[in-house]
Order: structure tokens, then sequence, then C-alpha cells
């Protein structure tokens, strides 16, 4: 019989991990942000209607708010965020102007394909202070879609809507086939965000931004099926060490 001295530990492999090409993507867009005097801060990832809904001017007849859309729990008293934006709101309440924010992390949403998945990741950033406008939107758009894709890439900004922003614009960048691929949303904070946050929007404006962690390293590293970053295939997480 053989004594516990004689057991041998599996060989080790000599290889070193690496960081998940999201986590990766996330914290270079954070500290990018950071770099350009925003604060990280973080929020919960079960939030409540108010703070998810209600206080961003979103309607209760909003299709976003329908079950076939949003992850409810506790009968339909919390969800799972489908944004990060409740922690903007979180964070002009805790604050007084000027703010300068960024929040980055999981939300959740009921999509599923090559391009959606249940979760994902975003990073959102917002600033109050007087006089902001639509021109310091664009040089912010500007110097954080240079920092990623380069300065020789072209984008154009496309009039969107979104409850919570006014005027409101899709970003978009040219591909090297020629196509045009959105990359963010952004806009000036509708003056209904501000007040609901405490925030007298007769002498304060912000801007607001918001993109998704996954679809930048898709287009970053050529991924063309979202689903393959969280299969665990170590063959393929293996490239961008």
């Amino acid at each position: 019989m053989s004594s516990f001295n004689d057991i041998k530990p599996p060989e080790i492999l000599n290889e070193v991990g690496s960081i998940h090409p999201i986590s990766n993507m996330k914290s270079f867009i954070l500290q990018l942000l950071f770099s350009l005097g925003f604060k990280i801060i973080d929020g919960p990832e079960v939030e409540s209607e108010e703070f998810n809904f209600d206080m961003l001017n979103i309607k209760k007849t909003h299709p976003a708010r329908q079950m076939h859309d949003t992850f409810y729990v506790d009968n339909k008293s919390s969800l799972l965020r489908t944004h990060t934006s409740p922690v903007q709101i979180r964070g002009m309440l805790d604050n007084t102007p000027p703010i300068a924010l960024v929040s980055g992390g999981k939300v959740y949403r009921k999509d599923d394909d090559a391009t959606h998945l249940p979760m994902f990741h975003q990073v959102e950033g917002m600033y109050v202070d007087k006089n902001v406008d639509f021109a310091q939107l664009k040089d912010l758009i500007y110097k954080i879609i240079y920092s990623l894709f380069g300065n020789n890439v072209e984008l154009r900004f496309r009039p969107s809507y979104f409850p919570f922003t006014e005027p409101s614009a899709e970003v978009d960048i040219l591909s090297d086939d020629g196509k045009w691929l959105e990359i963010l949303g952004c806009g000036i904070i509708n003056p209904i965000v501000l007040e609901n946050c405490k925030i007298d929007s007769s002498k304060y404006s912000g801007l607001a931004f918001g993109l998704g962690v996954e679809r930048i390293a898709m287009l970053k590293h050529g991924i063309k099926d979202i689903r393959e970053i969280y299969k665990s295939n170590l063959d393929f997480l293996s490239q961008f060490k």
C-alpha cells in the first residue's frame, strides 16, 4: 500500500493566464475616462423600477418595461438593471455640480443572438455643470473614439431619441468595408432627469453617453459572434493574451 508521501502532484503546465478580453476592454475605457477627469463609481445590479426607469423619464408604457424585455424579480418589486444609467442617477443624487462620473458593469436584457446576450457590459458617463453643451459632448466623443480606434477613424453623429437625453444622437464609425457601424449613444441630459435628481435645470445642464463593451471588443478584435466570448473556449480566449 502506498503512503501519503508517495502521492505525486500532477504536472503543472508552464502557462500563465490572462485577463478576459471584456474585462480588459472595460478597464481600458474606465481608465481612459478617469484620465479625462471622470470619477469611477459603482452601483447595484438588482435595481428598483424607480431608479432604472422612472428617474430616467422612461414612462410606464415604454416597451423596455415589459416582461419580454426586462428580467423582473420578486413580483416586479425589483429587476436586473437594463443599463448602468441608475448608477448615474445615484451619483447625481449624492453630489452637487460640477459632477463628472463614469460607471461600468453588467446589465441584463432578454436578448440572445450573434450580437446580443442576456448579460453584457456597459460603460456610461455623465458631466453636469453650468453651460454644458453639445459642442463639449462632441469633443469628448471624438477623444473617446480616437483613443479606441485611432485618429484616422471616420465617425458621424445621427439624430436619435432617448427619454433621458434631449437632443440625443447615435455615433457611428466607418468600417474598412465601407459600412457604418453604431458604436455608442449620447446626448444632453433631459432637464426632467436633472430635476428628478434635485438639480436646478435653469442653472445647470449636462451631457451623457453610453457604450457596450462587448461591441467595442468585437470591433477591435474582429469577433463575429458575441457568444464566442463567453464559451470558456481556451483556444479562442488565448488569442487575447
